[in-house]
Formats: C-alpha cells, sequence, structure tokens
C-alpha cells in the first residue's frame, strides 16, 4: 500500500504550498491530461491518467511510495474522495481542497447557491437529473459526455427553465452562456461544464435560511390535507384517507416523475411534489387544470399541467416512474402500465371494477394489492357519524422495474 496517499484539488489557480510540497514528494501521481501536464508534477514520477478512478485506487494501493492524486475542483464533493476511501481499497487520504465548480459556477453568475439543489448527470443518471430540474426552481448540474445541456434541453421539452452553462471553468477557455432550455441543443458544449437551471417560483429571501438545498416550505404539516386546504373541492377519488394511502402506496421521491392523472383539485399533486418529486398533472377538464395550477401555486410547487384526455394524451409524455390514476377506468390503467412504470394506484367503485383493473394490472406482469377502504367521519362533539365513504384501493407494483 501506498506509504502516503494525497488528493490535491485544482480549480486553475496556482497551487498551495501544501498542494506543491505533497507533489514534489510524489513517486505516483493519477490525474487528468491536464493535470498530469502542470510543471510541479515531478519528472520521475510514475503517471497514470485518470480514467476509471476505480482502477487507479487499484494501482495507488499496490504503489510503494507516496501518492498524489489530482482532480478538478473540490475532490470531496461529487469527486474521487469516496470512491479512494472505499473499504475495498483501504487508502487513507489527505485532502488539499480547491473551490468546487459549483460554486465557481454561482459565483459566475453572481447568485447564492445555498438554496440549490446539486446533481450529477451521466447517461444512467440523465433522466432522474432532468427531473430534479422539473420539479425545483434552482438546480446546479454537473454534467458529463452525452448528458450534457443539450440532453437536458431536449427531456426538458415542454418545460421551460434557463440555463447558465459553464464551460472549462478555472482555464483559459472558460466560457459562461446563458441561453433558454429549448434552445440548448443548437449548440455544441465543451466539457466539463456546469449547468446551473432556473425557473419556477423561488422562494423569497430569508436572512434566517438555516438548511443548504432549500428549507422545507412554509405549507400546512403533514400529508393527506383536509379538503378544507384545497377550498373544500374535492373529488370522489381525492378523500383524504384515500390520497394519504395512494402517497403511502406510490412514495414519491426526489428524482421520480409521477404522473397524477385526473388531477381534480391538484391535491395529489402538489402533496407529491411537496416530497421533491416532478409531477406531470393530466385532465380532459380545463377548469381541472386551472385549480390544479391554483392549488400548486398556493403551495409553492410546480408541476407541468397538461390538458386533454387519457389514454391518447399520454402518448407523448416523458416516461414515469409512479402513476396515480384517478379516473378513467381499464383503458386508461392498459394505457399507463404499457409504459411499464415502477408503480401504479388507482381506486375503484364497486369490486367488479377493481377485479377488471386487478387482472389488467396482472396480465401486464403487475403485483396487485386491493384494500377496502371505509373512512367514517365523526362529529366529535356528539360522536355521531357524519359522513361515510367506501372505495377500494388498487396498487400495482412492478418487480422486475429499477428504481
Amino acid at each position: 500500500m501506498a506509504d502516503r496517499v494525497t488528493v490535491i484539488g485544482w480549480d486553475g489557480s496556482p497551487l498551495t504550498a501544501a498542494a506543491r510540497s505533497a507533489l514534489g514528494a510524489a513517486t505516483l501521481v493519477a490525474g487528468a491530461g491536464h493535470h498530469l501536464a502542470l510543471p510541479e508534477v515531478p519528472g520521475r514520477a510514475e503517471r497514470i491518467r485518470l480514467g476509471s478512478v476505480s482502477l487507479a485506487a487499484r494501482r495507488i494501493a499496490a504503489h510503494r511510495g507516496t501518492a498524489v492524486v489530482l482532480a478538478d475542483g473540490d475532490p470531496g464533493f461529487f469527486g474521487v474522495v469516496r470512491t479512494l476511501r472505499a473499504p475495498e481499497f483501504g487508502l487513507e487520504v489527505e485532502v488539499v481542497p480547491a473551490v468546487s465548480s459549483v460554486a465557481q459556477a454561482f459565483a459566475r453568475a453572481g447568485m447564492p447557491w445555498d438554496d440549490s439543489q446539486v446533481v450529477v448527470a451521466h447517461r444512467r443518471t440523465l433522466r432522474r437529473a432532468v427531473n430534479v430540474c422539473r420539479a425545483h426552481p434552482k438546480v446546479a448540474v454537473l454534467t458529463s459526455p452525452g448528458a450534457g445541456p443539450a440532453e437536458l434541453g431536449l427531456l426538458l421539452e415542454g418545460v421551460h427553465r434557463t440555463f447558465v452553462i459553464c464551460e472549462e471553468l478555472g482555464t483559459d477557455r472558460e466560457q459562461v452562456t446563458v441561453v433558454t432550455s429549448d434552445n440548448a441543443a443548437d449548440h455544441t458544449w465543451r466539457d466539463p461544464n456546469v449547468v446551473i437551471v432556473i425557473g419556477g417560483p423561488t422562494a423569497p429571501s430569508d436572512d434566517s435560511a438555516w438548511l443548504a438545498g432549500g428549507a422545507p416550505s412554509a405549507s400546512p404539516r403533514g400529508w393527506g390535507l383536509p379538503a378544507a386546504e384545497y377550498g373544500g373541492r374535492l373529488g370522489e377519488g381525492e378523500t383524504e384517507p384515500l390520497r394519504a394511502a395512494q402517497l403511502a402506496r406510490t412514495g414519491p421521491r426526489v428524482g421520480d416523475l409521477v404522473w397524477d392523472i385526473g388531477c381534480g383539485s391538484g391535491a395529489f399533486t402538489a402533496e407529491a411534489a411537496r416530497f421533491g418529486a416532478a409531477v406531470i398533472a393530466v385532465d380532459r377538464d380545463p377548469d381541472a387544470c386551472a385549480r390544479t395550477l391554483a392549488t400548486a401555486r398556493r403551495f409553492g410547487v410546480q408541476p407541468q399541467i397538461v390538458h386533454g384526455t387519457a389514454p391518447h394524451i399520454l402518448e407523448d409524455l416523458p416516461e414515469p416512474d409512479v402513476v396515480r390514476i384517478g379516473g378513467g377506468g381499464v383503458a386508461v390503467v392498459s394505457a399507463v402500465a404499457d409504459r411499464r412504470p415502477e408503480r401504479i394506484v388507482t381506486h375503484a367503485a364497486t369490486r367488479d371494477a377493481a377485479e377488471l383493473i386487478g387482472r389488467d394490472l396482472t396480465e401486464h406482469g403487475y403485483r396487485v394489492e386491493c384494500s377496502l377502504l371505509q373512512s367514517v367521519e365523526l362529529d366529535t362533539r356528539a360522536w355521531t357519524e357524519k359522513e361515510r365513504t367506501v372505495g377500494f384501493l388498487l396498487s400495482g407494483e412492478l418487480p422486475d422495474r429499477n428504481p
């Protein structure tokens, strides 16, 4: 094992005394091509061009001497330190940090970033990164080849965002460009870059902010909120117990895309969005779309609202992770199941309707659960029954779908 491993962050500025000292003593140096070309790298040191960090870590673990790993920005922030410290390599490292590329990007834009989400976009995580950009008003995206500004813009179709694209930060080729998301695909962008994605409502300035990534909103505490929170106008499939059960079955989370088909008042849409998920709300009734928009504004969330009739309107929507179906019967359930979301929840008023839906989900390969939900609202002054609701809750989970 290497006698000493130092990870040095580099942001384009002159190396610190500590970094120069570590490099001067190095017998092995790993880094990208532009790192290995730095004049401070000793000519006698073994050099490893950093492609796979795991492969480099194995070579460092087998090295007898002093190793240095050079990385852009802060190597402890979505950087190489995590891999080097993995148990399988057994490396103890010292870190000489630099300004992270995210901090540099926001500095170039002249914006604070303690209220931003930060995501990494690779080919395998691009869709989830886009969903975060759909759901949140300020997101920094650390891009990679094949998952850059052009791909972000294409997948954000139908959602307007502003991109601040920072290319090759800290180098003499640094460039900052501001474009709208629908124009990002018209250009060829250089790697590496950071994209600041801005859009939707922003929280008012608050000097008492205390949590990075944006503090929880001041909207009502809890979920499955009462009808009064939505103006008292809830549809048959939006009752509090049913909505709470639907949320529990779908489990919306950051990085998910949720379809809310038959969004009604927007109650489920708002609550799913409050979990951090991106939501597309669909309804054939323009008044329902208007109510959902008003609800979203009230709760400070930003779903995409689509006016149209399912299942036809669903054909051009991006792939969902979980879906709540508020109406439309078996035809809509079947069309949704064809898109293979991880989870589907819906409801039925009768056992016959529930059996038809359950059979269709089973035929599509879903593991189906069905519950009979009965809710009795009581007047606590006299402990008498005020209202009773009964319905079937159906949920389908796709066993082989990766989250």
